[in-house]
């Protein structure tokens, strides 16, 4: 891999954990350009980001290379994967920019201890029940009340309690003292486990120097995730030529402009995982596909027969990937969570900006990150089933790569960020023909020298396509 200087040092790093072997980082060169700070932050999320996007290329690149074709030269630019945590806020839509109002419930406020809670009311059932839950008015000052009457410890169990979101503001040292964070702490950034026998099963599709050929041609991927990793994840493999179709209940809540952002290169379908037909519609739809990727409560599909095993037992050498907030494993595994909530619990936002106005780092940068170490992991795991076999079961949490996040040093102490420059952002910005008109946006950020990443349909509304493969 010839590269220099930090960025990659902590890409080799990232690529030695997930024990990606030397003859790979060998066989293609990368290229890291450009430094923070871009987002105003001195958290390096525009090269944490770079590095996870050069490391899921890299092993698109390999994939590449086991189809016959050649290695390859991969670049990418700091400046552009910091952009691409604003993307959503950075879409155009004919005329106008894409409004984005978050509601009321979505901050942080002050409890009666002194102590800081986000509250984070995303969806509607999440903001009606936190005001519910607070018995307050719907308004920030009615909340800021509210809050200011319990005890944050108290607070965050109660929403916890409820299924709602909230998290308390915690250091990075008392983060790592607290249960869950002692579990993270030993735990993979990303984590590639066998959950099942099968034989090896060579990549689909057709082979380098034919027609349609990429990286990720003929492998069909199942998105079952909402905002924003998880469809993050699903996106990236579309970019490198993977069939993927989104898969939501027609009922569930969503969130316009991120759908616009991540849903570039999938097929979108409806399916009522609460109707016993529609769970057998997508376990055939299962049977012919080679990942499957979700975002779902611990427990949510185990109880509908989709869980990690009872996917490997019903299609042996499926990749099932797995995506939460706070980690699959201890107290809090269960819980849902988002992007603030992340930087919240872990020790992001404390540090970002302090105890007395406390705020979060502006940009969803675990969110985005996660999902390319997501697309890592199967990237990864589709190497080792076309080597050795067997089911593979990916897991990543927001809360790790909070912590990852945390671990790089920090930008230099008073250096100016640069900003979001859309000059800048020129040579990565496309136009798209879409049902909300011709949308602009960025399009993939890395560049690769033989099969540079593209996504091969416009974003679609949501239940546009039937639930079959193409």
């Amino acid at each position: 891999m010839e590269s220099s200087g930090a960025d990659a040092t902590w890409l080799r790093d990232l690529l030695a954990e997930c024990a990606v072997a030397d003859g790979v980082t060998g066989r293609h060169s990368v290229e890291i350009t450009g430094t923070d700070p871009v987002v105003p932050t001195r958290f390096r999320v525009g090269a944490a980001t770079a590095i996870a996007l050069a490391a899921q290329a890299l092993m698109a690149a390999e994939l590449w290379c086991r189809r016959g074709g050649r290695p390859q030269n991969l670049e990418v630019d700091v400046h552009a994967a910091a952009a691409s945590l604003l993307s959503f806020l950075l879409l155009r839509l004919p005329d106008t920019q894409v409004p984005l109002r978050a509601p009321a419930s979505i901050a942080l406020f002050q409890a009666r201890d002194r102590q800081w809670v986000h509250l984070h009311g995303g969806f509607p059932h999440l903001h009606q029940g936190t005001v519910a839950l607070l018995g307050c008015a719907d308004d920030a000052a009615s909340i800021a009340q509210a809050v200011s009457c319990w005890s944050s410890q108290d607070l965050e169990d109660a929403l916890a309690g409820q299924g709602l979101c909230g998290a308390r503001l915690r250091s990075a040292t008392e983060w790592r003292a607290h249960p869950q964070g002692v579990v993270l702490g030993s735990t993979p950034l990303v984590e590639v486990m066998r959950i099942g026998e099968a034989p090896a099963e060579p990549l689909p599709g057709p082979t380098a120097g034919e027609p349609g050929a990429r990286p990720l041609s003929g492998i069909r991927v199942l998105d079952l995730t909402r905002v924003l990793a998880g469809p993050t994840c699903a996106r990236t493999l579309a970019e490198h030529g993977a069939e993927v179709l989104h898969v939501r209940g027609p009922h569930l809540p969503f969130i316009e402009p991120f759908v616009i952002d991540t849903n570039p290169g999938k097929r979108s379908c409806f399916l009522d995982l609460d109707r016993s037909a529609d769970v057998a519609q997508l376990q055939a739809l299962v049977r012919e596909a080679h990942v499957f990727s979700q975002g779902y409560r611990a427990g949510a599909l185990a109880r509908r027969g989709l869980a990690p095993a009872d996917l490997a037992e019903q299609r042996p050498g499926i990749i099932v990937v797995s995506i939460n907030c706070y980690g699959h494993t201890g107290p809090w595994a269960e819980r849902p969570g988002w992007e603030q909530l992340a930087q919240t619990a872990t020790g992001m936002a404390l540090e970002h900006s302090g105890d007395e106005a406390p705020a979060v780092v502006p940009a969803a940068a675990t969110d985005y990150t996660t999902g390319h170490l997501a697309a890592l992991g199967v990237m990864l795991a589709l190497a080792r089933r076309g080597s050795e076999g067997g089911s593979w079961h990916v897991r990543v949490s927001l809360a790790r790569t909070a912590m990852w996040i945390q671990s790089l040093p920090r930008t230099d102490a008073g250096a100016a960020a640069a900003g979001i420059d859309p000059a800048a952002l020129a040579p990565w910005w496309i136009e798209t023909n879409t049902a909300w008109g011709r949308v602009g946006r960025l399009g993939p950020i890395v560049r690769m020298s033989e099969t540079p990443p593209h996504w091969d349909l416009p974003p679609v509304p949501l239940g546009t396509h039937p639930p079959q493969w193409a």
